[in-house]
């Protein structure tokens, strides 16, 4: 993986000035906020970004790659020990950073990140968090099902709904959000991972019509497959569609550049680019076949 867990002691989240304590699940979102930056004429003020599923993998390199373009950080995810690295190694590129341990695979837990970011001035929202599940639908758990809707979708929109209007007041803003080359295509083995995805690609495209000319603008970033905690999650880590996965760092690099140029998708690599939108031209009934015949090489 491209983050590490633990935290070197000379940048440790509990005697960094620049790091905020992380929220513990008993801990009400609006009793802990970050320590201003003293500002000064020649130093403004850098802009804010969030940025969900932060902990590991791609949500740690936005998390990074912002920092070092000169944003502050809102930092969310599901393990508070990797979540605490993150935010230590954005510090030490200079990012003042505040964290909220919260899974957001639950109405609570995303109310809890509604209410400690949604009056903050966000110029950037990353919505990265997300996970999926490899397996016969029939065969799948349910609970499992609805909290993956419920974190790649509903999650998802709620923010975005959250902190789109201050946004638009401003007349600027950039929102990020994380789809897949799953959505160009039914993915039987993987189907509401896949339907999820294609329901963020839609959205994504439809609220960037809707503000387009605000200054603000939405981008859907459409990865394949990437070297992240994701495919042992999904039980595919020997998949061989993992196999020439892409670098989290690269991949991260894509959608800000996308994001930065207002751009309302970008499907990261050539590889993927062309598998994305060859399914154009092929009859639909070969596109899920195909599909199907390469997740059960996957499984």
């Amino acid at each position: 993986m491209s983050v590490s867990p633990s935290v070197s002691p000379s940048v440790s989240p509990s005697i960094s000035p620049s790091i905020s304590p992380s929220i513990s699940p008993s801990t009400s979102p609006s009793a802990l906020q970050s320590s201003p930056r003293p500002t000064t004429d020649a130093a403004p003020p850098r802009p804010l970004a969030l940025v969900t599923g932060a902990s590991s993998g791609l949500g740690a390199e936005f998390a990074l790659q912002l920092a070092r373009l000169g944003h502050d950080l809102l930092l969310t995810g599901r393990d508070p020990e990797r979540l605490a690295a993150t935010a230590a190694r954005a510090a030490a590129c200079g990012a003042e950073v505040a964290t909220l341990a919260r899974d957001l695979d639950t109405p609570a837990g995303v109310a809890d990140l509604v209410a400690w970011a949604g009056s903050r001035p966000l110029e950037v929202l990353v919505n990265n968090a997300g996970f999926g599940c490899s397996g016969p639908f029939a065969q799948a758990d349910p609970e499992s099902l609805a909290a993956m809707i419920q974190l790649n979708a509903a999650a998802l929109v709620l923010l975005t709904r959250a902190v789109l209007p201050a946004m638009l007041a401003r007349g600027r803003g950039r929102i990020l959000n994380l789809a897949s080359t799953a959505s160009f295509q039914p993915c039987p083995v993987m189907a509401v991972y896949g339907a999820t995805k294609a329901f963020v690609l839609s959205f994504s495209e439809a609220v960037a019509e809707e503000v387009a000319g605000s200054g603000v603008t939405v981008t859907a970033l459409c990865p394949g497959p990437t070297d992240t905690r994701f495919a042992a999650r999904a039980e595919m880590a020997g998949s061989p569609l993992f196999r020439r996965a892409m670098a989290p760092a690269g991949v991260a690099r894509i959608g800000l550049r996308a994001m930065r140029d207002g751009r309302r998708l970008r499907v990261a690599g050539m590889a993927n680019r062309v598998q994305a939108f060859s399914v154009r031209f092929v009859p639909r009934p070969w596109v899920v076949k195909v599909a199907h015949h390469l997740m059960r090489k996957a499984e």
